[in-house]
């Protein structure tokens, strides 16, 4: 049985990068990602076949990736962060579901053995970096509205919001798209003080990585770019300063017991 290996690897930095992931590039003959993801790899990738195809053939990488194993090729298919999470696994789950429903004529598909390999996803990554944001019930949301309307994406913001959820907004904004970031921003000060502190989390864990701690009433869409991972604390996560340092958390109730 040929292998697709379908790899998460971190947010950018090579020591994010884990082990098994690292291991899955080396035992692979072909890479099929985004170039840039292939590049914040380095080394591991040298002497591999590269198919590198841009932003917005995500479902001719997820085929191209298939058509690969399923040749004989031990091949990876690669994506930054968590291939899980608003990545490339659910493509390629949707159509082998989409083989066994008859709507594909790639039977061959079906004798690839899959591996789903996590990474460290930016909302992970950007807690991280200013200290324990998530460190309560915490959502994320997707704010591109290109394969969901914006009705489901709104009655959600509403329901994180009514759940008191710290949530982390993936693609906040792009060229085409700019005005959804700062309607959630409007959504969730119905449900939580303006002073709530929020994450702008910019190329993290990479040589560019910029980290700002704002409040929400200041969160505007204009501040923000496809590379920024934004994240909102709910109605309890606090800011704290010591000196120069500052350190967002959110608390999980022990101070009953302090």
């Amino acid at each position: 049985m040929t292998k697709l290996f379908v790899v998460g690897t971190g947010p950018g930095a090579a020591d994010l990068v884990a082990p098994r992931a690292r291991a899955a590039v080396e035992a692979s003959t072909d890479l099929v990602a985004y170039g840039l993801y292939l590049e914040l790899l380095g080394d591991v990738c040298d002497g591999k076949t590269h198919h590198d195809l841009p932003l917005g053939e995500e479902i001719n990488r997820a085929r191209l990736a298939l058509d690969l194993a399923a040749s004989g090729k031990t091949t990876a298919l690669v994506s930054s962060g968590d291939i899980g999470i608003y990545a490339m696994a659910t493509l390629v789950f949707e159509l082998l579901d989409r083989q066994l429903q008859g709507q594909e004529d790639q039977p061959e598909w079906l004798d690839v053995e899959v591996e789903v390999i996590p990474g460290i996803s930016a909302m992970q990554a950007g807690a991280s970096r200013v200290g324990a944001l998530l460190g309560h019930d915490f959502c994320t949301i997707s704010l591109s509205d290109l394969l969901t309307p914006w009705q489901t994406i709104e009655k959600r913001i509403h329901s994180a919001g009514s759940g008191d959820f710290v949530v982390s907004f993936y693609n906040p904004v792009s060229k085409k798209r700019d005005w959804q970031l700062n309607s959630a921003r409007d959504i969730l000060l119905q449900y939580r003080p303006a002073e709530t502190p929020v994450l702008l989390g910019r190329q993290l864990t990479r040589e560019d990585e910029s980290i700002r701690i704002i409040r929400l009433d200041q969160l505007d869409a204009k501040d923000v770019d496809m590379f920024t991972l934004v994240s909102v604390g709910n109605s309890e996560s606090r800011r704290i300063v010591n000196g120069s340092r500052e350190w967002v958390y959110t608390p999980r109730g022990y101070r009953k017991k302090l």
